[in-house]
């Protein structure tokens, strides 16, 4: 009863705050000081030349988050705005701030908030089966394999995928291919002494132990040390120290063609074929984590497609853009991989479920289709073209603009946390990567007049920024 309670008094707030008039109410309760406080005049200015400004402590925002904080582990820093609703490239906040979104749920939106097609597939889903265990076959969980197979091989990537494993997120995605490749070496060397595994600086796999234990980052790992034994860590696109890094011992390199959250670096096309070379040499599995740059979001299907196919991985990695914000994930594996799994190596409850099997295999066709891996990078060229002209008006801000498609990263000169908020507070939502790295991750079905409104509104929270410091 108590939770009904609580989620009708949330979605009263939310009504009312969509209301014109209440929302005046509400963007004008949050510049005035409170009974007893002093006044501050610079702070009602500010907030009054802003469009979204913060929510403040005697907001509706900040009183819902005080009465759920108690309640949640606090295992995030997030900003003051509550998020109610969303539509293509824009999210609402409850106070009925608008925000357009190039975070895009981190890369995970492809299809933009509320797509209607899959809104409808959802509901048209639950109403049939959601749930009933992989103990049972149904008809989804093979359809979207095969289907990520056949949009896998006619993409120009992977020409050896064979098997798919479905399950619920990245993470667990990356876990499947470190279990694969354990078993895949012990099955080649008996002795037991081939089950290294390879990742590199600035990686990030995911947070469960295993995908932890190749994520070598030491604010990550240092709580939850001792890590999984076995894991080497190399120094990405140095192809010098690939020889000594990948060895006979090692059963698996997990790599991602573009680091995300490292702060979108590149791997370059010969360091990927030097890294697959050595691999086939000394036996060891290649592992491509493709869950935040693939699925059409640097304009083909896999960050690798355009690779030769002797740099093709061994397993692939997907999840976010897979569900649109509905959990799954898939490990892609060949057959030299899938020759090796015998019932009872590997299982999930959920993973597979036909709702999100289903999802997943429209969102596929969706993403897989030619014209919209044209517009993304149509698209990207557009955004590019926006990053060279703020570089050469902010040249002791920017240093680089890296990345492809739509995933891109600003390096900045300095911590980029003020110009997320000087953004967010003029109604742009970006996110960080790495160090003093800005990401973009929009909707790959953004539009250029979006790109532009972006653009300039980074342009506003820039110029913001430096005036305040001055």
């Amino acid at each position: 009863m108590a939770f009904r309670v609580s989620s009708r008094r949330i979605a009263a707030v939310a009504r009312a705050s969509y209301s014109p008039a209440r929302a005046r109410f509400f963007s004008q309760a949050t510049a005035v000081p409170t009974s007893g406080e002093p006044s501050n005049t610079a702070q009602i200015k500010r907030d009054a030349s802003l469009p979204n400004p913060d929510p403040t402590e005697d907001s509706a925002s900040a009183a819902l988050v005080r009465e759920h904080a108690p309640y949640m582990v606090a295992t995030y820093s997030r900003p003051p705005p509550v998020f109610v609703k969303g539509e293509g490239s824009y999210l609402w906040d409850i106070e009925n701030r608008k925000y357009l979104d190039f975070t895009a749920g981190i890369a995970v939106n492809s299809l933009g908030h509320c797509d209607p097609g899959i809104s409808k597939l959802i509901a048209q889903q639950a109403k049939t089966l959601i749930h009933a265990s992989n103990l049972y076959y149904n008809p989804w969980t093979g359809a979207l394999s095969k289907l990520l197979i056949e949009k896998t091989l006619q993409s120009g990537g992977m020409h050896d995928a064979s098997s798919v494993f479905i399950c619920n997120s990245g993470s667990e995605a990356n876990e499947a291919g470190i279990k694969f490749a354990r078993k895949v070496g012990k099955l080649l060397d008996p002795t037991g002494e081939k089950v290294e595994i390879v990742s590199f600086q600035n990686a990030f796999h995911g947070r469960t132990m295993g995908s932890l234990s190749a994520t070598p980052n030491p604010k990550y790992q240092a709580p939850f040390a001792p890590m999984v034994p076995g894991f080497k860590v190399g120094v990405y696109n140095d192809i010098a120290g690939i020889n000594d890094l990948v060895t006979e011992k090692t059963c698996s390199v997990i790599v991602e063609p573009i680091q995300g959250e490292g702060g979108v670096q590149v791997a370059s096309e010969e360091f990927l074929v030097a890294l697959a070379k050595r691999c086939r040499e000394v036996g060891a599995l290649l592992h491509y984590d493709e869950i935040q740059c693939g699925l059409s979001r640097t304009g083909s299907f896999w960050a690798h497609s355009k690779l030769p196919e002797v740099a093709h991985p061994d397993i692939l990695t997907t999840a976010k853009a897979l569900g649109n914000g509905f959990p799954i994930g898939a490990t892609i594996v060949n057959s030299h991989v899938a020759e090796k799994i015998k019932v009872g190596d590997h299982g999930t409850t959920f993973g597979g479920n036909p709702l999100a099997c289903r999802l997943g295999h429209y969102i596929v066709e969706r993403l897989a289709d030619p014209a919209l891996q044209t517009d993304v990078v149509a698209k990207s060229a557009v955004m590019i073209r926006g990053f060279g002209q703020l570089r050469e008006k902010y040249p002791d801000l920017i240093t680089e603009i890296r990345g492809r498609g739509l995933i891109l990263g600003l390096q900045l000169t300095r911590d980029p946390s003020p110009i997320i908020k000087a953004a967010r507070e003029r109604g742009l939502l970006v996110i960080t990567a790495g160090t003093n790295t800005l990401r973009f991750v929009p909707a790959l079905t953004v539009t250029e007049g979006e790109i532009m409104q972006g653009l300039g509104i980074l342009d506003e929270a820039f110029r913001a920024v430096l005036a305040e410091e001055q």
